[in-house]
């Protein structure tokens, strides 16, 4: 088994598909998690590499965001589209990434992500609030 595979047990997976489904309840934004072993890559441009191969870049307002984690780096990333990019402050991603952070460095890994999860739901809310013709564009599995 790869450090992939251990990185997340069944149950924690289960739960940050659930707080993404909680954060997408507020905004319009869609949020996904890919997690894989490494990068040969600059870990921006994979994040950027795999944001393409998920086609996230296709959501309706360009206001997907990815949280793309490099287990064996120790590396992650959280990479907003266009849309988002075009309305908010330059440190917008800061708070999320200090959530995801604080937690990585303890060792609690899905909190980190779960909780990363849940403040770019709530920072994405007042720029892209939930519409009641919203649909879920993007899936909420975890990708590898």
């Amino acid at each position: 088994m790869s450090k992939v595979e251990e990185f997340l047990s069944p149950a924690e997976e289960k739960e940050i598909i659930s707080a993404i489904r909680i954060a997408e309840t507020n905004t319009s934004g869609e949020i996904r998690v890919h997690i894989e072993a490494s990068s040969e890559k600059d870990h921006y441009e994979r994040a950027l590499e795999v944001f393409h191969l998920l086609k996230m870049d296709n959501t309706k307002d360009a206001n997907a965001v990815l949280i793309y984690v490099a287990v064996n780096d120790k590396k992650f990333v959280i990479y907003g589209d266009k849309g988002i990019n075009k309305v908010v402050p330059k440190d917008f991603w800061d708070t999320t990434k200090d959530v995801i952070q604080n937690n990585f460095k303890k060792g609690n890994f899905k909190q980190g992500i779960v909780d990363g999860i849940l403040k770019a739901g709530e920072e994405l809310q007042d720029h892209f609030p939930w519409q009641i013709d919203d649909e879920n564009e993007l899936s909420n599995e975890i990708s590898k």
